[in-house]
């Protein structure tokens, strides 16, 4: 991405040369507000460039010469690359490493607690139902964490986002029927699963996802 950034920016001020050279645009602060856009529209990339306009004896731009900083080589060394820093010295990389994924793990948990599994807002007014609906936010989330945990044992790296989002369109049905004798009856039916329904429930070991439940009233 920053090497794309890069590319882009030195095309924009290769296209501004040739109109300077065309004379298109000449004018000294017309070209320095052209300049100005597309430093703004780089500013990660711009900051280790020198740009100088090089103007005639009438103050007319002639051309554009851009000099890239030294400092620019020494930040691509970097590029992609993400540093942890901690002020624990007896803990070799590979704690470090791991105590640090714990911490996004915790993050993630905490975001997936207050988004997906809605433990945010609480209209509850009552202590007793405050306390339940925490409750059930928090056993909501040792599920999700079960299932994220049982697939990555068998070779599966999908998210509860991912999981959730394919699994929406495998749908459950009720329909209601009533006899000749007036009781009512609920079927609970499920539709048929996609590929995609049937590859997840075979690695949580789901069985039979289209059971049929009849309840008779």
């Amino acid at each position: 991405m920053d090497t794309l950034k890069e590319n882009r920016f030195l095309k924009d001020i290769t296209n501004l040369k040739k109109s300077i050279k065309k004379g298109n645009v000449r004018l000294k602060e017309k070209v320095g507000r052209r300049i100005g856009r597309i430093m703004e529209r780089y500013p990660t990339v711009a900051k280790y460039y020198d740009i100088t306009l090089v103007l005639d004896k009438s103050q007319k731009a002639v051309t554009i010469k851009t000099t890239k900083k030294k400092t620019r080589d020494d930040r691509k060394i970097l590029t992609g690359c993400y540093v942890i820093e901690t002020t624990h010295k007896d803990m070799d990389p590979e704690e470090i490493l791991k105590s640090y994924t714990m911490l996004t793990r915790a993050e993630k948990a905490f975001q997936s607690l207050k988004t997906d599994l809605g433990i945010r807002p609480v209209y509850h007014q009552k202590a007793e139902r405050t306390r339940g609906h925490l409750f059930i936010s928090v056993l909501a989330y040792h599920l999700l964490n079960s299932i994220e945990v049982n697939l990555k044992d068998k070779g599966c790296t999908k998210k509860w986002s991912t999981i959730r989002r394919q699994l929406s369109t495998h749908m459950r049905t009720t329909v209601i029927m009533i006899d000749r004798k007036g009781g009512i009856h609920h079927i609970r039916v499920s539709s048929t699963p996609e590929s995609s329904h049937q590859e997840i429930y075979n690695l949580l070991d789901i069985k039979d996802p289209l059971k049929r439940i009849h309840l008779k009233l």
